[in-house]
Parts: C-alpha cells; sequence; structure tokens
C-alpha cells in the first residue's frame, strides 16, 4: 500500500500551487496526512460519508471526495472550501492518489510475481495471465543476472540498482534471498554475451564506488520467453556458487563460461572421493599446497606448460622451476610438464577445492 508520506509530499505540493487545505483520512476518521495542522474532524461525519452512496459531499465549509482502490473504498479527502476550486482541487486530487495507488500497487505485484516466478511458483497460465494484467511482454530477450553482497547491504543494493534499471526500459529489480538481488535485464536484439558483461562490469564498478559495496555477479544464458526466466535465474545462481569454488579471483561469473567447473559441481561426493584415491592412490594427496607451490602451478598452467616463459615471470631460474616441478611429481605421482597428468593435476585440485567447499572429509 502507498505510504503516509508519499500521500502527504502529494497533497502538500498540489496545495502549495493551488492554495486549498487537503486532509485524506482513513474510513475511520483518522487523520493519515494534512496540509492543515489542528484542524477538528468529526469522524461521524466522515463514517457517515463513507457509507453513503455518493462519492463526493458538501459539509459545513469543506467537500468530502471519496478515493478508490479500484472499486473498493480506500480513503477520504477533505478539501477546505465551498466554492468550484476547492472541489476542482479535490478532484484533481483524488485523480492523483488514485492513480499512486495504482502505480504502487503495480509496482508490488510486480515485485511478488517475478519473486514466484523465479521460484517457479506459477503455474503456465498463470505467468501469461498475470503478465497481462501487470503489462508486462510475455515474448522479449532477456537475462537474468544475480548480485550478491552482505545481507546488511542488499536494501542499499537494491535501491542503486532500481535507479539505474527502471521497469520503463522493460528491466526489473527484485530479490529472493536476504544476501542477493535479481536484476532482470531487457536486451535488444543485437545484445550478446559481451554486453551482458559490459553491464555485469558497470555494476560491479558502480557498487564498489558509488555505494561502497563489494559484489560478486553472475548470470544466466538468454531467454526469449517470460516463462523460461526461472531457468536463467538457476543458471546465474549455480554460476554463482561454482565462481566461488572453482574462480575466486573472478568477481563476474558467466554460466555460458563455466566449462568444466560446472560438471565438477553436478558431480556426487562418492565420485568425487572415488577419482581422488585412484589419481593419488597411496600417494600424497596435495590439498594443502603452500603458497610458493600453488603459484608455480597455476602460473605454469597459464603459460601452456612453457617452463622458460613461467620461470620468466616467476622471476626464478629456469633449473628452480624444473626443481620444483619434479619435486611436485616425486610427491603426487604427476609430471605437470606432459599435457595428460598436467589436465589430471589441474581437474583434481579442482575436484578437492569443491570437497573442501562442501566440507566433505
Amino acid at each position: 500500500m502507498i505510504s503516509a508520506q508519499i500521500i502527504k509530499n502529494s497533497i502538500e505540493e498540489l496545495s502549495t500551487i493551488t492554495r486549498v487545505q487537503l486532509t485524506v483520512l482513513d474510513l475511520n476518521g483518522n487523520v493519515i496526512a494534512t496540509t492543515s495542522e489542528g484542524q477538528s474532524i468529526d469522524s461521524s461525519l466522515i463514517s457517515s460519508f463513507a457509507n453513503s452512496p455518493v462519492d463526493s459531499q458538501v459539509i459545513g465549509s469543506m467537500h468530502l471526495l471519496k478515493i478508490f482502490d479500484e472499486e473498493e473504498l480506500t480513503y477520504i479527502l477533505m478539501a477546505n472550501g465551498q466554492n468550484e476550486e476547492a472541489y476542482m482541487v479535490g478532484k484533481i486530487c483524488v485523480s492523483q492518489l488514485q492513480q499512486l495507488i495504482v502505480a504502487y500497487k503495480e509496482r508490488y505485484d510486480r515485485n511478488n510475481f517475478f519473486q514466484n516466478l523465479m521460484l517457479d511458483n506459477l503455474l503456465l497460465i498463470d505467468i501469461y495471465n498475470r503478465a497481462k494484467k501487470l503489462h508486462i511482454e510475455a515474448t522479449a530477450r532477456r537475462v537474468v543476472i544475480l548480485i550478491e553482497m552482505r545481507a546488511d547491504q542488499a536494501s542499499t543494493a537494491q535501491e542503486y540498482l532500481g535507479g539505474m534499471y527502471t521497469s520503463s526500459q522493460g528491466d526489473y529489480v527484485t530479490a529472493v534471498d536476504e544476501t542477493s538481488v535479481i536484476l532482470i535485464k531487457s536486451l535488444s536484439d543485437t545484445d550478446d554475451y559481451d554486453d551482458i558483461q559490459s553491464i555485469s562490469t558497470t555494476i560491479v564498478d558502480m557498487m564498489n564506488t558509488e555505494a561502497l559495496i563489494n559484489v560478486r555477479v553472475a548470470y544466466g544464458t538468454i531467454v526469449g520467453e517470460l516463462k523460461d526466466l526461472s531457468k536463467s535465474y538457476k543458471e546465474a545462481k549455480m554460476a554463482l556458487e561454482v565462481g566461488k569454488i572453482f574462480y575466486v579471483e573472478k568477481n563476474i561469473t558467466a554460466y555460458n563460461t563455466l566449462g568444466i567447473g560446472r560438471l565438477i559441481y553436478q558431480l556426487p561426493v562418492n565420485l568425487c572421493k572415488i577419482f581422488i584415491d585412484e589419481i593419488f592412490g597411496g600417494k600424497e594427496i596435495p590439498d594443502n599446497l603452500d603458497e610458493e607451490t600453488l603459484t608455480t602451478i597455476n602460473k605454469f598452467f597459464e603459460n601452456n606448460l612453457n617452463v622458460s616463459e613461467t620461470s620468466r615471470q616467476l622471476f626464478v631460474h629456469r633449473n628452480t622451476l624444473v626443481y620444483r616441478i619434479e619435486k611436485l611429481e616425486k610427491s603426487t605421482g604427476l609430471d605437470i610438464r606432459t599435457f595428460d597428468d598436467a589436465l589430471t593435476f589441474k581437474i583434481a585440485l579442482m575436484v578437492m577445492n569443491y570437497m573442501k567447499y562442501l566440507d566433505v572429509d
């Protein structure tokens, strides 16, 4: 429901322009907002008018008018003055407040609609019926972008995003839990995943510089139907989780670039344990590698197993790098200078990170 402060701001602005004093009351005669403080109000007269069949009435030195939410009587407006001008100002105010009620109700209903849509709480027929009622286009290119932050920062983040992406542009901002905000981004026919990446980068930068909030962003695949948005949301949610496990250094993760991380994320835990046991057997399982070794391995992989280039970037002698690699081979049984062993070792590290994330012994 529309707040008392919104009502007060609206009638104050109109009263300043017209110099007609306005008061909005509930159906029991209690003041919701007024531009004339201290005015006495007979609640019995208000109650009597609320129950009458007429929409407006002159009582004493004031015009009383009814304010409806669709066909339901919601408020009573009191415009001071018996003249035609006061009546016309009252009619304008009623029209303005009724439009505000519809707008705020629609905004709430849209938020509720998208929350239920993301969580698969709607039947297919309900999706299209409610979308039509809420003036939401059923067929359009969209993508779900998920923004995660601390729980105490979620409301601020949602406010900033709501200012950047509005329903007038076809975008909608909502939330389904305490630590994340969802942006349902409308796309043009030419927008692709590079454009979505650019939008995500803008969100991260804006949140960091203006709202002083560090966020992680993930997005799903582009969909063309409203009913498929829950699929894009689930993909974005998976991308966020996979990113936190396997791509910690990235603050933006795309579902369509998860690669092998997505496969490992979907593996049963018992298969992960079997895989690790088969790879390392009775040898040392490298689940607690020191920082120097991890840096060496990652840099070696980044340089496509090129020993010379890796040693140059690490500022170490080539023989030192070879010594580190051979030491790793002795403890694990894998020589990461060969493609097959390097691939096996890379996957093994990712599987162990996944098991650590799940806190599996």
